[in-house]
């Protein structure tokens, strides 16, 4: 036990009558400001979800002309998918543009991930639709202009991976509670 816990502090242990530090154990090692690093990170890009929700929904004026917003009848598909057509999916991607069920999808899509990333909960869940949105928008800009595979896309579905498999919610969100609510304790999926 002594030995033990001189791993986890990164103390010395006794070997052939002298003393021989030991490293310390990862669990030693990491800073304890870790899972503020990682809820921070789940809320900014929580917030990058729902902007483009809330942008889209109503035309904001960035990203979504003020007169194209959803609610005016506007397409939250249509500019980027029909701005794919010359790429290699092209033909694929822009047959989508502007269809009522790809527009719901992607809509409902933003605002569930960008709420699970917020609150905290679903972060499985979050990660993979979100993963699964992320590759998809990847795959529509191929090739790349920049840069021969990787893209801010790739980035993204790999951060919301690390933000699940690091229970990200559980720090600044409500991630630990929703954990133990019955209906997570029966799907754990739902984490």
């Amino acid at each position: 036990m002594a030995i033990a816990e001189g791993r986890a502090e990164g103390r010395s242990k006794p070997v052939e009558g002298r003393q021989v530090p030991v490293p310390p154990t990862p669990e030693a090692v990491t800073p304890k400001g870790l899972p503020y690093i990682w809820a921070v990170v789940r809320i900014a890009l929580g917030w990058i979800f729902l902007w483009a929700f809330v942008d889209k929904l109503i035309g904001l004026g960035f990203a979504t002309p003020a007169d194209r917003g959803w609610l005016d009848g506007g397409s939250p598909t249509t500019g980027f998918l029909k701005g794919t057509a010359e790429n290699a999916l092209g033909g694929f991607f822009s047959g989508l543009a502007g269809q009522a069920w790809v527009d719901w999808l992607f809509m409902l899509g933003l605002l569930g991930i960008g709420g699970a990333l917020i609150l905290g909960a679903g972060l499985r869940i979050a990660a993979v639709t979100g993963g699964l949105l992320m590759v998809l928008m990847w795959a529509a800009e191929l090739p790349l202009a920049n840069n021969p595979f990787m893209d801010d896309h790739i980035i993204y579905a790999l951060v919301l991976a690390g933000l699940a498999v690091a229970n990200a919610g559980d720090t600044l969100g409500i991630g630990r509670w929703w954990a133990s609510t019955e209906l997570v304790q029966r799907f754990p999926f739902l984490r």
